[in-house]
């Protein structure tokens, strides 16, 4: 009678995923590998990415020597991301997917699939760990800061984090490949993937605009100068500097480069600047439907730090608990916070939770 616990590992024909297999393998553990397919569109190149890294799923499964499977959660993808993701566009916001579909496919259906193949845990390759203590789990940051992936992590629930391994918590990404390379894995030197987990790396906008109209409209200045014309609100993020090709403009020789201050979506405008950046930064902001991890805190009020999108080093902020939301104030100005991604607390290693950037609060 086989006494071993069984792990199904998230596999996604990476690197990372594949040295989490191979860990919990060597650590004596049952493994089972569960490739997902969440989108079903063939790439620019005409290829279907995912027919590409499902093949590296099964060399690297072949190679270490466990069962693999693939189940395909694109229906419930769309229903639950992708409908989100672009509802977020309409109301001119700059959403974030990767963190949803945490929440929605990789914790949700993909662990009730996982414990119908028998998982007594299940594990994934982000570069995060875990705490389970006194019935509650704690989200700890990664040993490596340059991957740690808890952002996207923020909105993961507690019942979805138990009976959760995160086999790469306390390694580095050269000790990643170099364990991939030493076990001569198909992955070893793959490229990361980057971009949104379903666009990949293509042009954004020729994806989003076949399934958003665009609306061009005016760019102009606050005091009513028409510089030219945006192609659609959507495209566009505050702060943003490139793209908006509107060189050459009276003034520019003293002003500097024109950035996105601002975006007036009942009137189709976009509204740019330049010279000094301070219309860029804010107090703070209110994040909106917080979710806690483990649990909301004792205090109303508390100092901790946050980061208020993925590639940002923490800010020392006050949190003031309202609700279901939480106003977070900054002890320095933030440039460009943006409406639809995510505001994250932290406490030294441990991640708090995080809520969407609701409102902006100006200085």
């Amino acid at each position: 009678m086989n006494t071993k616990k069984t792990v199904v590992v998230g596999m996604s024909g990476g690197v990372d995923s594949s040295v989490a297999a191979l860990l919990l393998k060597e650590q004596g553990y049952n493994v089972i590998g569960l490739y997902m397919v969440n989108w079903e569109e063939e790439g620019e190149n005409g290829c279907c990415t995912a027919e590409t890294d499902f093949e590296d799923v099964k060399r690297v499964s072949n190679k270490i020597g466990i069962p693999y499977f693939t189940v395909n959660f694109a229906k419930e993808y769309e229903e639950r991301v992708f409908s989100y993701f672009l509802e977020e566009y309409k109301r001119g916001r700059t959403p974030n997917p990767d963190v949803l579909c945490n929440r929605e496919i990789k914790f949700g259906p993909f662990k009730r699939q996982a414990e119908a193949l028998g998982a007594d845990f299940i594990a994934t390759g982000h570069y995060c760990d875990i705490l389970h203590e006194g019935g509650k789990h704690y989200l700890l940051k990664a040993a490596d800061d340059n991957k740690d992936q808890t952002y996207f992590l923020n909105q993961v629930r507690q019942d979805q984090l138990d009976n959760v391994l995160f086999p790469l918590g306390k390694m580095r990404k050269a000790e990643v490949r170099a364990v991939a390379e030493k076990y001569g894995l198909s992955t070893a030197k793959k490229k990361d993937s980057t971009g949104i987990c379903f666009i990949g790396e293509r042009n954004f906008r020729n994806f989003l605009k076949n399934y958003l109209p665009a609306q061009p409209g005016k760019m102009m200045t606050t005091d009513g100068r028409v510089l030219g014309e945006h192609i659609g609100l959507m495209y566009y993020t505050i702060g943003q500097r490139k793209g908006l090709d509107i060189g050459g403009q009276k003034g520019d020789e003293e002003g500097g480069r024109w950035f996105v201050i601002e975006k007036d979506l009942g009137n189709n405008i976009l509204y740019v600047a330049h010279g000094g950046e301070e219309r860029l930064y804010a107090r703070g902001c209110v994040a909106a439907q917080f979710n806690w991890i483990p649990a909301p805190p004792e205090k109303k009020e508390f100092v901790c730090t946050a980061k208020f999108r993925y590639r940002q080093a923490e800010q020392d902020v006050v949190a003031t608990v309202e609700g279901d939301n939480v106003r977070i104030l900054a002890k320095e100005p933030q440039r460009a916070l943006t409406l639809g991604q995510y505001a994250v607390l932290y406490d030294g290693e441990k991640c708090l939770g995080g809520g969407v950037i609701d409102e902006i609060l100006p200085q």
